[in-house]
């Protein structure tokens, strides 16, 4: 399923290459609120950052939208386990630093100085770094294992273009497991509201 993803996309995009009338570059930057979803305790959502580049490319109504940009991600975990018939809570925190590769496939419409969108595509997280602590009740009940270094989800949303000024929100939802334990699934989702600034 992912590598008939990745050929779509790869495809989509060489085509709007070859048809494209118009090329932007620019920068963005803003917040993540993001939660793991688990299937094992409830969850809190954590505030989060995203500062990165991207390119569009198309003709008047049409884009593809590579986007490449580091991002915080995190997430505090609370369960109650009942051991020896005493309720323990069980706590975990979770913070990762990641490179996101989302190619969002999207339409405009609207005049040049003032355009609205709507766009969707996959996104690729490569894990550059996490931080996780667990206290021992946490660990003795999930029999918790270390996070994968890469996640695959699709994000969708609007924007609105005032002139060389993009706002964006955007609802992520992780499709694949992050976690390497196979007794329980973990996936991200996050809200992301960012401003951009078109530099070409």
């Amino acid at each position: 399923m992912k590598k008939i993803i990745i050929l779509i996309v790869l495809l989509t995009s060489g085509w709007a290459t070859l048809q494209a009338q118009t090329f932007n570059l620019g920068v963005k930057a803003g917040v993540n609120l993001a939660k793991i979803n688990s299937d094992f305790a409830s969850e809190e959502n954590r505030l989060g950052y995203q500062v990165g580049a991207w390119a569009r490319i198309g003709g008047k109504s049409f884009y593809v939208q590579p986007e490449a940009y580091i991002g915080s991600k995190g997430n505090k975990f609370i369960s109650f386990i009942n051991n020896n018939n005493n309720e323990v809570t069980a706590e975990g925190k979770v913070k990762f630093t990641t490179l996101d590769i989302p190619v969002l496939l999207g339409t405009k419409f609207g005049a040049k100085n003032l355009n609205f969108r709507v766009m969707a595509g996959p996104v690729l997280s490569l894990v550059l770094s996490d931080n996780s602590t667990f206290n021992a009740a946490y660990d003795q009940a999930t029999d918790f294992d270390n996070y994968k270094n890469q996640a695959f989800g699709i994000q969708a949303g609007a924007g609105v273009d005032v002139g060389s000024i993009s706002v964006d929100l955007r609802y992520e939802a992780g499709v694949s497991n992050i976690s390497k334990s196979d007794k329980y699934k973990q996936t991200p989702n996050l809200f992301q509201l960012s401003l951009g600034f078109k530099i070409l």
